[in-house]
């Protein structure tokens, strides 16, 4: 589900990512449709987190088409968990679900680098800044 936000120098547009969207794909099929939306120059709002190793592979795909890609300068990228902070037990807890469900109580923020400027993330919020065109 996408959303056109428009600004004074144009339009932005959030694409919400359920969890569910992904959740039965592999890695090379998650990281190819996450790539194709960012070339859109569109601003990812996944539910969940990807695994360690598919963030790399994100990043390193990214590199390799910087300079190949037309006005392609890179990603951002920052997830907030609600697991942060939180008691042993609740840890435990939330272990036993992420591995029956998946990690869906984070938020990952992924988006193009000419389109995103910065991110700002501390344990509790993200925040986001955009590039003026």
């Amino acid at each position: 589900m996408s959303k056109k936000i428009k600004t004074r120098s144009g339009n932005i547009t959030i694409h919400f990512m359920p969890y569910s969207e992904i959740a039965e794909e592999n890695s090379v099929a998650r990281l190819k449709k996450i790539m194709g939306i960012i070339l859109q120059n569109k601003i990812i709002i996944l539910q969940g987190k990807l695994k360690p190793e598919e963030e790399a592979k994100l990043i390193e795909n990214t590199m390799t088409l910087i300079g190949n890609i037309k006005d392609f300068h890179g990603i951002e990228i920052a997830s907030l968990s609600g697991s942060e902070n939180v008691s042993v037990f609740q840890k435990f807890k939330h272990g036993i679900a992420r591995i029956l469900i998946g990690d869906q109580d984070a938020v990952t923020i992924i988006g193009p680098a000419n389109v995103v400027k910065e991110m700002k993330r501390d344990p509790k919020k993200i925040e986001l800044f955009l590039s003026k065109k």
